[in-house]
């Protein structure tokens, strides 16, 4: 890799070196390894401080919160005096934070004597901080950049054969990269070599991951056999269940967790997730965002309401289909250009779930409410081919004007509502979506809500472009049955969702 950023801090070293500068020239070689980690200047200037009688690692120093380019570059320094196995936990540290680039593209990771020379509880653990640093899987950029460390777990197990946590945590590893039957072979010598709870759970995610349901259930069971008590592992048993059509079973599972503790995060998302998969009522999902806005520091990243979301109409982004018209704006003024871009910079046709879309426009706090209004009228909102909705997030940004005003009473209510009368256009659409869009994440304005959709869904059924109104009121909040079923009937799809595949989706890849 090759950067311009890089040499030009390499040029700055070199001149810091020609005047003894050493410290500020280390500066610049971080910087540079922070670009390019491979590049050969780089690691050429590298040597010169490695010559020095102290190694040059007090240039380097590790702190909390160092820079990724000072870890490599001590963690490269370290392996020229010899001691790689202390390099290799700081160079897995700069890929766990830029997974990306190619930290460990270097010789001495390559090397077979790395791995048999390595504590392998200490690479274990190393792996298992690197799996939780990139994910699962791993991003598809990084695949072949983190691959070296797969290779070091590959020389290390054939020097320390049966050790269970580093064959673990190889598997995980192995499974975020692709490799699918080395991770089953690895967790089930792991699993062998030395039962554990974390074992099992390692042996089932790798069966997930090659397909192989029932024989990850039956890890998962061991597993929750080991500790009862880990609730996580029930969220796992479920989602696994879930995936292999056992949905009662599934939801018993979330139930006997839930008695234990109604708010361990791992199962809350797992129920809601599965609620909805089973009859379709948004309400499920409604509470899922409730709880998550109430629970900002969950142990875990979850993506439950972001995928039950997605490619569901107005759930996770605009409908498919053909285009209503423009309609109208209440002002007739002109916009600025700023207020134009501001609009273009954060509209798009997709969005994670309302709450996202809600945020997402907050930014449109800094255009007046009335520009808001004029660019529903705007020749770039209004043209035939504008796929971004723009008329959405206008309507959108007008929820976040005069915020500190109670719902029943506030502005933003009052212009939404306006911007409903009508036939229905991408106007009326736009102020319905944000009407809805606040309901999601302001729970005293849902029934307010849900009687205005009620009633615009009650007006339009029997005329034409009803399906667009009907595809709103199915993501409204506090909706009540006969309405739900309305809309439903007007769609003419049943309420329960169509399930788009089975598989890892449902399971969050929790532990390692």
């Amino acid at each position: 890799m090759d950067s311009p950023s890089a040499h030009r801090d390499l040029a700055r070293a070199r001149d810091a070196l020609e005047r003894g500068e050493t410290a500020s020239a280390a500066g610049h070689i971080a910087a540079a390894l922070a670009h390019a980690p491979t590049l050969p200047d780089t690691h050429e200037l590298l040597s010169r401080l490695a010559a020095r009688a102290d190694g040059g690692l007090d240039l380097f120093p590790v702190e909390p919160y160092a820079p990724v380019g000072r870890l490599a570059a001590r963690a490269h320094l370290l392996a020229a005096t010899g001691r790689p196995e202390e390099g290799l936990p700081l160079l897995a540290a700069a890929s766990g934070h830029s997974p990306g680039l190619d930290w460990a593209g270097v010789p001495w990771v390559g090397d077979p004597a790395l791995g048999a020379r390595i504590d392998p509880g200490v690479l274990a653990r190393t792996v298992m901080r690197l799996c939780t640093a990139v994910g699962d899987p791993a991003p598809a950029g990084s695949v072949t950049t983190l691959r070296p460390y797969l290779e070091v777990v590959r020389h290390a197990v054939a020097a320390h054969g049966e050790h269970g946590m580093l064959l673990g945590a190889g598997s995980a590893l192995a499974r975020r990269l692709g490799e699918v039957r080395l991770a089953v072979d690895w967790a089930g010598r792991g699993s062998r070599a030395q039962p554990s709870k974390l074992a099992e759970i390692w042996l089932g995610y790798a069966y997930r991951s090659a397909g192989r349901m029932p024989e990850a259930l039956a890890a998962l069971r061991r597993a929750v056999a080991y500790d009862p008590d880990d609730l996580s592992v029930y969220a796992d048993v479920a989602a696994t269940l879930a995936d292999l059509g056992r949905l009662d079973e599934a939801l018993r599972w979330t139930e006997l967790a839930l008695e234990r503790d109604p708010d361990f995060d791992c199962v809350v998302h797992t129920a809601h997730r599965l609620r909805y998969r089973a009859d379709g009522d948004v309400a499920h999902l409604v509470d899922l965002a409730d709880f998550i806005r109430g629970h900002p520091d969950d142990a875990h990243e979850h993506t439950d309401l972001e995928e039950c979301c997605r490619e569901t109409p107005w759930l996770g982004g605009l409908p498919a289909g053909a285009p209503l018209p423009a309609g109208r704006a209440p002002v007739n003024a002109e916009p600025s250009a700023d207020a134009l871009h501001r609009l273009q910079r954060i509209s798009g046709a997709t969005w994670p779930h309302p709450p996202g879309a809600y945020d997402r426009a907050l930014g449109l706090v800094l255009v007046e409410p009335w520009e808001l209004l004029a660019l529903l009228a705007h020749p770039e909102t209004t043209r035939a081919d504008q796929q971004n909705g723009l008329e959405v997030w206008a309507c959108l940004g007008l929820l976040h004007h005069g915020a500190e005003e109670p719902w029943p009473e506030s502005s933003r209510r009052r212009l939404l509502l306006g911007l409903l009368d009508g036939e229905v256009d991408r106007v009326t659409q736009a102020a319905l979506f944000a009407l809805v869009a606040y309901a999601w994440v302001d729970p005293e304005a849902r029934a307010d809500v849900a009687a205005v959709v009620a009633a615009r869904l009650t007006e339009t059924a029997s005329r034409p472009n009803a399906r667009a109104v009907a595809e709103l009121a199915l993501a409204a909040p506090a909706l009540d049955r006969p309405t739900r079923e309305l809309a439903s009937a007007t769609i003419r799809v049943p309420a329960v969702p169509r399930q788009r595949g089975r598989g890892r989706s449902l399971l969050r890849w929790r532990r390692d």
